[in-house]
């Protein structure tokens, strides 16, 4: 009985299957709110607080730029406990399900996966990072991560002499983040698509704001989840995902470098198809998508590992399987439009 159900996982049409649970989890981000649905405040994804009828969770980035704008004496007492609390739930919620949180859950790439799906139904080319740029690139979501620690904390207290930050600012992240707007447009609400030109702090703000939602939409028509690689909720994700339970495992010997794994990465990861000595695979640009288990054709060389247990891995069966998959959806594609 155990082995007909292993097989049938490590044999299933993971596209399919991966849609429909993006499907089921924008329902309950987006509109579960509708339903009496909350899982908390702390998530470590994309949950818009700017959403408030209609979410079912928010995003812990909200929750931590409005805890850090207290003065430091407050973290001496209970806001200090508060914040430890919150934290440490978001870091067991990532603990949980590690980057799935990106390749299941969030609905910013649930969008982006949609832009692409459409993308692919217009047979308009995908674009490639410059690999020489990459490194540059990574490093954004870092520097984003910082700032929306540091400006918070300079609302109400003065580092290295500087003069504090107006009020305005205590949310720098939600004030330029693309779910601000895109996530409650979902629901009908489109008011958060505007300039506030009220003063020159909001000002800034909501133009950058509206600048970010375009390059998301353009971005993430023409490149496989632009927006995923400069998202400061992944690097805060990473930070933590080391003793996470969901793992992505690879056995280097089984490798034949062949470069499906690659192919099939929405992030271009080189790493899953190169790397042959790390055990561990999940890097911070990784969603946990499983697409690379999915296109490996070596048996039991990729795996996705729960608490120790292999709940689906590479064989030559399921690649096979799922090349048909594709062949019959395409020729089917090719009827249509003829």
């Amino acid at each position: 009985m155990k082995t007909s159900i292993k097989k049938k996982i490590n044999n299933m049409n993971l596209k399919k299957v991966r849609f429909w649970i993006q499907v089921f989890t924008f329902f309950i981000i987006v509109y579960g709110g509708y339903f009496a649905i909350d899982i908390g405040d702390k998530l470590p994804t994309f949950a818009c607080v700017f959403n408030p009828d209609g979410t079912g969770g928010k995003c812990y980035l909200g929750m931590i730029q409005h805890d850090l704008k207290h003065p430091w004496e407050s973290f001496l007492g209970f806001a200090g406990v508060t914040f430890l609390i919150s934290l440490s739930i978001f870091i067991l919620w990532v603990w949980l399900l590690n980057k799935s949180w990106c390749g299941y859950v969030c609905p910013l790439g649930t969008m982006q996966d949609w832009l692409t799906l459409l993308r692919e139904k217009l047979k308009i080319r995908f674009s490639e990072y410059d690999w020489a740029n990459r490194k540059m690139i990574k490093s954004i979501k870092w520097i984003l991560l910082i700032l929306l620690l540091i400006i918070p904390v300079m609302i109400s207290n003065s580092l290295l002499g500087l003069p504090t930050l107006p009020n305005g600012l205590s949310m720098p992240f939600c004030d330029i983040c693309p779910g601000r707007m895109m996530i409650p447009a979902f629901t009908g609400d489109f008011s958060q698509f505007y300039i506030d030109f009220s003063n020159p702090a909001d000002l800034i703000m909501t133009t950058l704001g509206m600048i970010m939602v375009g390059l998301f939409l353009i971005g993430s028509f023409i490149k496989k989840r632009f927006f995923c690689y400069f998202c400061p909720m992944a690097a805060l994700q990473y930070t933590f995902s080391k003793p996470a339970l969901l793992k992505l495992y690879k056995d280097g010997s089984k490798c034949t470098k062949c470069g499906d794994c690659y192919r099939a990465c929405d992030m271009d990861i080189l790493e899953i198809a190169d790397d042959v000595t790390s055990k561990n695979l999940v890097t911070q640009d990784c969603t946990l998508c499983l697409k690379c288990v999915a296109a490996c054709p070596e048996e039991g060389c990729l795996e996705a590992n729960f608490a120790g247990k292999t709940i689906f891995e590479s064989t030559k069966e399921g690649f096979i399987l799922r090349m048909a998959m594709d062949k019959k959806e395409q020729t089917g594609n090719d009827k249509n439009e003829n």
